[in-house]
C-alpha cells in the first residue's frame, strides 16, 4: 500500500472568517471591496523586477524633462548648487590612534597630502579626458546620479609625460553599462552588473559605445561590443565606481530623483503652456461685428450678377473688411453690422492658485521647499525662510554624506595608492591600515546666511559654549580654518606694522542691539 499524501493546510478566507462578506478586512489599505482601492494591484516584484526593465523608459523620460521643462532644469541646478557648489577641498583626518602617531607628525603628515592632493584635483590631470578639473567631473556625477539615477567612473592608468601624476578618471554614461545578449537568462548578471553569491558586485559589463550614438538602424548588438570590468584588481584597487541610492535590498541600479514626481512635473508643464497659449489667443482678438440681418439677405443687398451664394460672399468680404484695430482709427462695417467688444477669459483666475498646489507636491517630492524650488521668497519672513532652509539643509547634508562616501573616499583612496606607491607621501604598510590613511572630510560651498547678524552671533554663542569649533563653523561657509587663521594672522600683522590700529571686537550689547533694530524694521515691514 502506496504512502498516503497530506494534504496541506490552507489559510482561512476572508469569506470564512466573516461569515461569507469580503467587506471587512483587518487593514483599509488591504481592502478589495472597496472601490477607490479594488483596481489598485501593484505588482510584488523585487527591487530589480520592479525597477531595471523599466529604466529605458524613465531614464530619457527624466532627461526630456532636465532639457524642456524650465522648472525641472533650476531644481537639479539647485540641487547641484547646494551638495557640491562652488568649493571642494579635501580635508585629511588620518586615524592617528590607529597609526600611533603623536598630533605634530600627523599635522605635517595632513599638510603634505593636502598639498600633492591639489596638485591632482585642481588641475586637469584628475580627468582621462583633460578637460575638467575633480569639482567639474562631481558636479557632473552628481547631475547624473540626479536625472539619470546613477553615475560611473572607470580609473584609468594613463602616465604622460607632460603630467606628474598617472591616475585618471573617465565619466561614462549609464545607459552603457547594460547585459549583454545571451546572457541576459543569467541569474547572476542584473542589469549588466555581475555579483557574486552575496550581491557584492564582482564585474561590470561595458558598452564600449554608447547605445544611443548611431545613425544606422540596421546596427545589431553582440557581445563582442562589451567589455568586462572586474569591479577591483587582485590587491584590491578599484575599477568602477558606481555612484547610484539604493532604496531597497537588493538593488542593482538607481533610479532619477523625478520619478515618484515625473507625471506631475509633465502635466504642470503641459498646462501652463496652454493657459499661456489661449491667453495669447485671447489676447489677439479685440471685437466682434455682429449683424443683425441673415446671411442671405445680406448676400443679396451687396452682391451683384449671379453669384448670390451666401458663403462664397461670406468669404470675400471676410478679407474686405480686416482691418487693424489702433488709436483713432475709423471702422467701416456692413450695413445691419454693429461692433461689440470681446472679453477674455484670461488669465485664468484660478491658475496661480492650482499650480501652487501642484508646486507644492512636487517640491515635496524633491525634498527642497517649495520657496528654494521656485526661487520665489517674496511672500516669506526670515522665520519661515530659516525654518525651510534648515529643513532643506537636512537633505543636501545627508546627500553630501552619501557622495563622499561613495564617490569622494574611493576616489581619494586611488589617488593615495599611487601617491604612496611614488614615495611622494609617506605612509607604512598603507595596505594593511588603508582607511586609518585615507579618512577624509570634504569641504563644500558654504549654506550662506539668511540673517548674518543674527547667525553670526549663533556661531559665536556656540563656540563659546563648546557646542561648536571654528573648523565646523568654517566649514559650514565653505572655508578652511586653518587659512582662516593664516590669513588673520597675516593681517594682523600687516595691521601692526603698518601702526595702524586694529578694531576693536563687537560687544554684546553692541550685537543685541543691532539685533533689536533688526527685529524693529521687520516688524514695520509686515
Amino acid at each position: 500500500m502506496g504512502a498516503q499524501i497530506a494534504k496541506p493546510r490552507l489559510k482561512p478566507t476572508a469569506e470564512a472568517l466573516y461569515g461569507g462578506s469580503y467587506m471587512m478586512s483587518a487593514h483599509h489599505a488591504a481592502s478589495r471591496s472597496d472601490r477607490s482601492m479594488a483596481t489598485w494591484n501593484p505588482p510584488a516584484g523585487s527591487a530589480d523586477a520592479d525597477l531595471i526593465d523599466e529604466l529605458d523608459v524613465i531614464v530619457p523620460r527624466s532627461r526630456d524633462l532636465v532639457r524642456n521643462n524650465g522648472l525641472a532644469s533650476g531644481a537639479i541646478q539647485t540641487l547641484k548648487d547646494n551638495i557640491v557648489g562652488s568649493v571642494l577641498r579635501l580635508s585629511a583626518k588620518p586615524d592617528s590612534r590607529l597609526l600611533g602617531w603623536e598630533k605634530e607628525h600627523s599635522a605635517e603628515w595632513v599638510k603634505e597630502v593636502e598639498a600633492q592632493f591639489r596638485t591632482w584635483a585642481e588641475t586637469t590631470e584628475c580627468d582621462a579626458g583633460r578637460t575638467m578639473t575633480l569639482l567639474g567631473l562631481t558636479t557632473q556625477a552628481l547631475g547624473s546620479a540626479l536625472f539619470n539615477g546613477e553615475a560611473l567612473a572607470i580609473p584609468h592608468w594613463l602616465p604622460r609625460n607632460d603630467a606628474r601624476w598617472s591616475s585618471r578618471l573617465m565619466l561614462i554614461e549609464a545607459d552603457r553599462l547594460a547585459t549583454p545578449p545571451g546572457m541576459e537568462h543569467l541569474d547572476t548578471i542584473r542589469g549588466g552588473i555581475e555579483v557574486d553569491q552575496y550581491g557584492a558586485p564582482a564585474a561590470y559589463w561595458i558598452q564600449k559605445t554608447h547605445p544611443g550614438d548611431r545613425y544606422s538602424m540596421t546596427w545589431t548588438p553582440s557581445p563582442d561590443q562589451w567589455e568586462r570590468i572586474p569591479a577591483f584588481t587582485a590587491w584590491g584597487r578599484r575599477r568602477v565606481v558606481h555612484l547610484h541610492d539604493k532604496e531597497r535590498t537588493g538593488q542593482s541600479r538607481g533610479k532619477p530623483i523625478l520619478t515618484s514626481v515625473m507625471r506631475e512635473f509633465r502635466m504642470a508643464g503641459h498646462y501652463e503652456t496652454t493657459e499661456l497659449q489661449a491667453a495669447v489667443s485671447n489676447s489677439l482678438i479685440a471685437a466682434f461685428i455682429e449683424s443683425d440681418l441673415d446671411q442671405e439677405s445680406v448676400a443679396q443687398l451687396f452682391s451683384s450678377g449671379a453669384d448670390r451664394n451666401p458663403e462664397s460672399y461670406w468669404r470675400s468680404q471676410h478679407q474686405e473688411y480686416q482691418t487693424t484695430l489702433k488709436g483713432g482709427a475709423v471702422i467701416p462695417l456692413p450695413i445691419g453690422a454693429k461692433l461689440s467688444g470681446f472679453q477674455p477669459g484670461r488669465p485664468n483666475a484660478a491658475f496661480e492658485g492650482f499650480m501652487y498646489a501642484v508646486l507644492r507636491h512636487i517640491a515635496a517630492g524633491l525634498n527642497i521647499p517649495y520657496e528654494l524650488l521656485t526661487k520665489d521668497f517674496s511672500q516669506t519672513n526670515y522665520s519661515s525662510a530659516r525654518a525651510a532652509l534648515l529643513e532643506a539643509w537636512r537633505f543636501f547634508i545627508g546627500r553630501r554624506r552619501w557622495i563622499k562616501e561613495y564617490w569622494l573616499d574611493p576616489i581619494y583612496e586611488l589617488w593615495l595608492e599611487e601617491a604612496v606607491q611614488l614615495g611622494r607621501i609617506e605612509a607604512p604598510s598603507f595596505y594593511e591600515h588603508r582607511y586609518a590613511y585615507s579618512r577624509c572630510r570634504w569641504i563644500h560651498a558654504g549654506r550662506g546666511w539668511v540673517d548674518p547678524v543674527k547667525e553670526a552671533n549663533a556661531a559665536k554663542i556656540r563656540m563659546d559654549a563648546g557646542l561648536s569649533t571654528l573648523e565646523m563653523e568654517c566649514a559650514e561657509q565653505g572655508q578652511d580654518w586653518e587659512e582662516v587663521i593664516e590669513q588673520r594672522a597675516r593681517e594682523k600683522q600687516a595691521i601692526a606694522d603698518s601702526g595702524l590700529s586694529e578694531h576693536d571686537p563687537v560687544t554684546d550689547e553692541e550685537i543685541l542691539a543691532m539685533e533689536e533694530e533688526d527685529k524693529k524694521l521687520e516688524d514695520k515691514k509686515r
